[in-house]
Formats: C-alpha cells, structure tokens, sequence
C-alpha cells in the first residue's frame, strides 16, 4: 500500500483527535453525577454560551440569521443526539471502547456520502468498509455482552448507543456539505451548539438529577463544553469546508490513541488484547474507505 501525500488538512485533524480523545473522559466524569440527559444538554449549552459572543464580536450574527434553519438541525444530528447517546454509553462501558466505536464515523460516512452525494467508493475504499465494519462486529462480538454488568445494564446497549451516535455523525456530514452553503466554520458551530441546545433543554429538565453536581463535575462539564465542543467543533467545520465531509470524518480514527491513553492514566481502565486487535483492523478499514491510505494503483 502506498500513503497519499500529507496535507496542510492534517495538522488540524490531529490537534481536533487531540482534544476530542479527552471528551470520553470528561463525559463519564459529568455524567455519573448528572445522568446522560443532562450531561448533553449542559455541554452544548455551555458551547453555545461560549461560542456566541465570539460570533457576535466576529460580526457574523447576520449569517447565522440567515441559515439558522439548517444549522440547527445539524446540531441536532452532530451533537444533541450523539451527545446523549455517548454519555450514556461511557457510563456502561469504558472511555476507550467507546472511542474505538467512535472511529467507526469514516465507515458510515463513506456510506452516507456515497447514497447521498454520488460519492462512489473505488476499490480501496470498498476493501476498507468490509474490513472496518468486520472489526466492529468482531469488537462487538467479544466486548458487547448481554449480561448486565455492575451497573445493571448490560454492554450491548452502549455499544448499540455508540454505533447510533456514529450514524448521526454520518448523516450530518454529508448533511452539511449538501444543505449548508460556505459559511464562517464558528457560525455554523454557534448555531449547531444553539440547536442542540434547544432540542435537549426539555428531556434534560424532565430527567434532572436531583442534587446539585459537584466542582469536580462541573470542571468535567467546563471542559467538555468549552474546549472539546466549542473550540473544536470551529475545527470539525473547518474540515468539512476544507475537505469535504469523508475526509473531515478521519478525524475519528486518531480519537482512540487518545482516548485510551486517559482512560488508562486517569480512570485506571484495562485495555485488552482482542480490543487492540480490533481496533487496528477498524482503523485499517477506516484510513481505506476514507482515502487517506490507497492500495497500488487504485
């Protein structure tokens, strides 16, 4: 196999895998005392309320005006949902197998792109969507017992809950570089994080928690909502609008490395073998059906 050329593009998925490995992290801290709803909802609200002064001093309040209809939806799809469904699942599973499941983004956008946007994948790509998808149901088979564990849920859930957010990620994608005409990356980040806002502020209420969080949380939450969505949520849409969307979702292959390494040093997590096995062949199929590594020729 030979490695395409390396991009200016890489810098910038590199340091968003950087900050996005530690989100993992951050949510299971939050959402152990909040609960997943919550959790969700106080991460793009703190976002939103971050990233909006900003816009506004930017002078690009007008433009989201203008397009708040599509953007908001993309909130939905890129952070409401798969927000709520991770930090459900890192509360049943560990930081870093959650993260493997995350990188499996590339595979469905590879899907999504080509059903929706004529994207049609060659030879190499095709070989990565049949090995990505098969080190998922390997991890799945070996990891997502339905045996409830100590937390009275049983792991195919989260695993379920993580494949679920994948698909969103997907769908907004291609979602964005469709419906979304080229706009500032932080209008369309403001206005994705004002959505998701607005879309979980009901189910939040509804399944508050009944204590306040702790500092520990809330530090959890400041971190999570301001460095690992705000700013890098201007960096995810700067990838898209730079890159298109297959090759801004790559990003999540690099996620793992991270999110593991915190797993490890802060949550004292185990890593085993046959995850690192099937995380290697989900990253494999992920660099092919992204186009980032092509066999000879093709």
């Amino acid at each position: 196999m030979t490695h395409s050329p390396a991009r200016p593009w890489v810098r910038d998925f590199l340091l968003l895998a950087l900050i996005w490995g530690s989100s993992f992290l951050f949510m299971r801290i939050a959402a152990q005392e909040l609960g997943p709803l919550p959790t969700a909802a106080l991460r793009v609200t703190i976002a939103a309320l971050f990233l909006w002064p900003i816009l506004r001093m930017r002078g690009h309040a007008p433009l989201l005006r203008q397009h708040w209809k599509p953007i908001f939806l993309v909130g939905v799809l890129n952070s409401g949902i798969p927000f709520a469904l991770y930090s459900f699942a890192v509360m049943h599973i560990t930081t870093g197998l959650s993260s493997i499941l995350n990188a499996t983004v590339p595979l469905f956008g590879a899907i999504v792109a080509w059903l929706w946007l004529g994207d049609r994948p060659g030879l190499s790509r095709s070989l990565g969507l049949v090995l990505g998808f098969a080190g998922v149901a390997l991890l799945a088979g070996g990891e997502a017992s339905f045996k409830p564990n100590d937390s009275g849920i049983a792991p195919f859930w989260a695993v379920l809950a993580c494949l679920g957010a994948t698909v969103c990620y997907a769908l907004s994608a291609s979602f964005t570089k469709k419906f979304i005409p080229s706009l500032p990356p932080l209008v369309t980040a403001t206005g994705s994080q004002m959505g998701a806002a607005l879309a979980l502020a009901l189910p939040a209420l509804w399944w508050r928690p009944q204590h306040l969080p702790s500092l520990h949380a809330w530090g959890a939450l400041l971190a999570v909502g301001i460095v690992c969505t705000g700013l890098a949520y201007i960096l995810y849409f700067k990838l898209i609008e730079n890159t298109g969307p297959a090759k801004a979702l790559t990003v999540t292959f690099m996620v793992p490395v991270f999110a593991i390494l915190y797993g490890v040093l802060f949550l004292g997590e185990s890593v085993t073998a046959w995850m690192l096995l099937c995380g290697a062949v989900i990253l494999l199929g992920t660099s092919l059906s992204s186009g980032l590594v092509k066999l000879p020729g093709r």
